[in-house]
């Protein structure tokens, strides 16, 4: 796939667009509120989708596990998980919702390795292994902190917090090692799911033309991207897994992260 850069500096790679299509898949592990001051179980919706203009909703199977982590500690969600349907804009497909149970204080790294999906179109299959972040009572615990997955994002700015008009940054592992070069599509979720009907609410911004926001990293496998807009902002740094292939056939296995911004009043 080709691009232009339009700056990449020894300290992080500028985010560009791509002449890739308008629609990303992105898998969501997502609920509404991400900083918690009340203990309790909180509703997660695992959907994966075209967030920014609300387009086609993929069929998910039983993810291969589901948990989170918090003060170190793992917490199988697997026991949670109830099937269910989404509705887009285009289309309805099968997901699943889950709860977290959040209890001490700190954060909770909502981790999803979704079983490998199959894309028709591109005669691929497409892995997308999702973390999401969730804290109670302003407490850092794990959020700087590798979870040991096959590939994955390290947030270096804390993902609860982003402030609208700053920057992000982040740095891609692929079994544990820092990868230069690596590819980040870049989304913005301009439709969030309705929680209660399992449904997509109306998206309040639209994708730019030029095709998909996407940002390289540096040699140290870090990139940054400047963030304009209050909302929920997903990076999706594409084919770093080091699994290639599926069933036989080409597999892209991404590390997808999601963090949370703030308009400053």
């Amino acid at each position: 796939m080709s691009f232009k850069k339009l700056g990449l500096s020894a300290l992080a790679a500028t985010a560009i667009l791509a002449s890739l299509p308008a629609q990303a898949h992105f898998q969501l592990a997502y609920s509404p509120e991400v900083n918690l001051q009340q203990s309790g179980d909180l509703p997660l919706k695992l959907v994966f989708w075209h967030p920014f203009e609300n387009g086609h909703v993929m069929d998910m199977e039983t993810p291969q596990a589901v948990y989170a982590i918090n003060r170190g500690k793992k917490i199988d969600l697997m026991g949670s998980l109830k099937p269910i349907s989404f509705q887009g804009s285009e289309n309805a497909g099968a997901a699943f919702e889950a709860t977290l149970p959040v209890k001490r204080s700190g954060d909770y790294v909502v981790v999803v390795e979704p079983a490998p999906y199959f894309e028709a179109s591109e005669d691929i299959f497409i892995q997308q292994i999702t973390k999401s972040y969730f804290n109670r009572s302003e407490v850092p615990t794990d959020w700087m902190e590798p979870q040991g997955l096959k590939t994955e994002i390290i947030p270096l700015n804390r993902p609860t917090n982003i402030v609208a008009g700053s920057t992000f940054s982040g740095k891609v592992l692929s079994d544990g090692k820092p990868l230069a070069g690596a590819e980040i599509e870049i989304e913005y979720m301009a439709a969030e799911p309705d929680m209660e009907n399992n449904r997509a609410l109306e998206a309040t911004a639209s994708p730019l033309p030029g095709g998909s926001l996407v940002a390289v990293t540096d040699a140290n496998g870090t990139f940054t991207f400047g963030v304009p807009k209050a909302g929920f902002w997903g990076f999706a740094a594409l084919g770093t897994g080091p699994d290639k292939v599926h069933e036989g056939k080409e597999l892209s296995q991404d590390a997808v992260i999601w963090v949370r911004a703030y308009a400053m009043d």
